[in-house]
């Protein structure tokens, strides 16, 4: 997306002004703030919002297959900008990510991947739930201090998503988020697997593979991971099939 494609920072945050907490779900709203953040901030390829609890870190929303994945690569091992953002409650910027040495691994994938820089705002959620607002971009040096301080100001609509009372009276919603993102992570955990054992591939790009489902089928990678253990356990039961007929075919070497 081109600078003159973007939209208008003062239409995005009017439309964030028109959001009626009381009569949307908090998944809505998440999804509303990182596509408009998406469409509003220079540089911004991808977009996601990060959720971390007692169980680990997932995923909230995203905007694209980018932040997927090096979102789910830096909760596989525990460390990565959405995760220092979220842990100190902090911005994270990363402007070139072929030359930085915070977490070398992650920096890596994540330019196999085709990142090359992001910020990561840390939001402060509720008791033991912290959060992150991301932007990755395919180009480095994507995001300058105005981009950064929108990313700020995005982050601050998370927060006041979480916080709302309406929203999330006595911490209920956020209990059931959470509780129902662990089981959805074991879930695609079980699927990573199934797709592994299949590909004889690695976690990084099994992961990577339940993300071009996802957005092939227009469905949340939880759902996409849930139908195919589903599937699987069932031609288990039954016999050999074609288990793996998914929109992301192996390619044949050569």
């Amino acid at each position: 997306m081109t600078d003159h494609m973007l939209m208008a920072t003062a239409d995005a945050f009017a439309e964030l002004g028109r959001i009626r907490f009381h009569e949307t779900t908090f998944d809505d709203v998440l999804a509303r703030v990182a596509d408009l953040a998406r469409r509003t901030i220079p540089g911004a390829t991808a977009v996601s919002v990060t959720l971390v609890g007692p169980g680990g870190g997932h995923t909230a929303t995203s905007t694209g297959e980018l932040a997927l994945v090096l979102d789910q690569w830096q909760y596989e091992n525990g460390h990565g900008p959405c995760l220092a953002a979220a842990a100190a409650n902090i911005t994270v910027p990363a402007t070139d990510l072929a030359a930085d040495h915070r977490w070398p691994e992650w920096a890596r994938h994540a330019v196999d991947a085709g990142g090359r820089s992001s910020v990561s705002v840390g939001v402060p959620v509720y008791e033991s739930v912290a959060g992150a607002l991301n932007l990755y971009s395919t180009e480095p040096h994507a995001f300058d201090v105005d981009a950064v301080v929108l990313a700020e100001i995005f982050a601050g609509y998370v927060a006041m998503a979480m916080a709302n009372g309406r929203l999330y009276r006595d911490g209920a919603d956020v209990r059931r988020h959470m509780r129902d993102s662990m089981d959805g992570r074991a879930t695609i955990e079980q699927a990573k697997g199934i797709i592994m054992a299949d590909r004889r591939c690695t976690p990084v790009e099994a992961s990577a593979v339940l993300a071009k489902m996802s957005q092939y089928s227009g469905s949340p990678i939880a759902a996409v991971a849930a139908a195919l253990v589903s599937e699987t356990a069932e031609a288990r039961s039954s016999g050999p099939t074609d288990r793996m007929a998914d929109p992301a075919p192996r390619q044949e070497p050569g």
